[in-house]
Formats: structure tokens, sequence, C-alpha cells
């Protein structure tokens, strides 16, 4: 699919079969996700902009490549998406953090917003917007919309499993933001979910239900 970068990197597969076993525990889920998170972070960063800048090693005086620009915004659409969160921050400590509180009304599947925060400058940032599922596109495609009313320009979503029809809903509003995504599963089941999916990525991050 244009715009949908699928990271089917064997780690990353063997990893998300581990975290779709039903059986699996709440501490190995959240673990599985981060690590994950890591993976899915390297692919979605690879174009980042370098400059040269000049330094000393132990050894001689050279130029070597460091990050250039205003430094990412990490904004996590809560609360599963604290989940990528946490692995991305390993992977950019120095990125800023924002929140995009959505929950989903599970009688009309529509997101319903009750929190909104972003770091400053958001105009001059590249933000990587994490969600786990893609499932109808509503609550990404709310918090993707907000973060654009807030003045994000250049957005990247980043999430771990997707559905067909998410994807479709997504990019139909937001055609021009491009999804990473570990897998792209079959399609959704009459209350919404992914199928074969994982179930809910909140639930089964905290132990609620």
């Amino acid at each position: 699919m244009a715009d949908v970068i699928l990271i089917d990197h064997p780690l990353v597969q063997h990893k998300l079969t581990l975290m779709r076993k039903k059986g699996t525990p709440t501490i190995n889920f959240r673990k599985l996700l981060k690590e994950i998170a890591l993976l899915l972070g390297f692919e979605a960063t690879r174009d980042l902009p370098l400059e040269e800048v000049e330094l000393e090693t132990p050894v001689t005086k050279t130029k070597k490549n460091m990050l250039a620009g205003k430094k990412l915004a990490l904004v996590s659409v809560l609360r599963a998406g604290n989940g990528l969160l946490e692995g991305l921050l390993d992977l950019i400590p120095s990125a800023r953090v924002g929140h995009i509180g959505m929950y989903r009304d599970h009688e009309t599947l529509e997101a319903v917003e009750y929190y909104a925060k972003l770091p400053d400058e958001i105009e001059k940032r590249l933000v990587l917007a994490v969600d786990p599922m893609l499932a109808t596109g509503n609550s990404s495609i709310a918090a993707v919309t907000r973060m654009k009313e807030m003045g994000a320009k250049d957005i990247r979503f980043i999430c771990l499993l997707a559905a067909p029809e998410g994807i479709k809903a997504f990019h139909e509003v937001h055609p021009d933001v491009p999804i990473y995504t570990a897998a792209i599963d079959s399609h959704l089941n009459e209350l919404g979910y992914i199928v074969p999916g994982l179930g809910d990525a909140g639930d089964r991050m905290y132990g609620t239900k």
C-alpha cells in the first residue's frame, strides 16, 4: 500500500507473535511492546537529516555527522501509545514528548478527546505519533487531526498492528502522513477489533478489562 511501510524484520515478527498469544502475561506483553518500539523507531527515523560537526577523538581531530535541526517530538495517543513511547524514548532519549488523550466510544466506535498537550515549536519538529492499534482508524485520525490543529506539519504514524479498513480511513483524511507498522492483519470484526489481532492493547498492557 502507498505510504504504508511494513516492517517485517524477523525479530519484529517473532516478538509480535509472542504478543499475540492469549496467555502472554502482562509483564511480558509490555516488555515485548517496548522492544518492538525500538525496532520500529529505527525504520521510522532512517532518513533523519544530518549535519557535519568538528570533534576531537582520542587520536585526532575530524568531522563527523550528528542529527540536525530541532529535536524530534514523540506524541503518544493515550493510553496504549505509552507502551511504544517508552521504547522510542530509549532510542531517542532527547526527544520532546506530547500526549493526546483519546478513548473509543464502544457504541459508536467514535473517538472522544479528553487531553491534548504538545511540545513547543511543534511546527518545526518531526513528530512521531504512536498508537499500537490502527483498527477503525477513528482515534488515530482524530489524534493526528488534533496535532495538525496545534501546529504539527511533519508527522509519521507508528503502530504495532493495522487493519486494511483503518489504513484506508486514515489515508482518506491524512494522505500526507506515512504509516509504519509491524503487520497488516486481515480485517475488523463486528466489534471493531483487528482480526486475528491481539485483543485490546491497553488492557493487555495494564492488566485491565
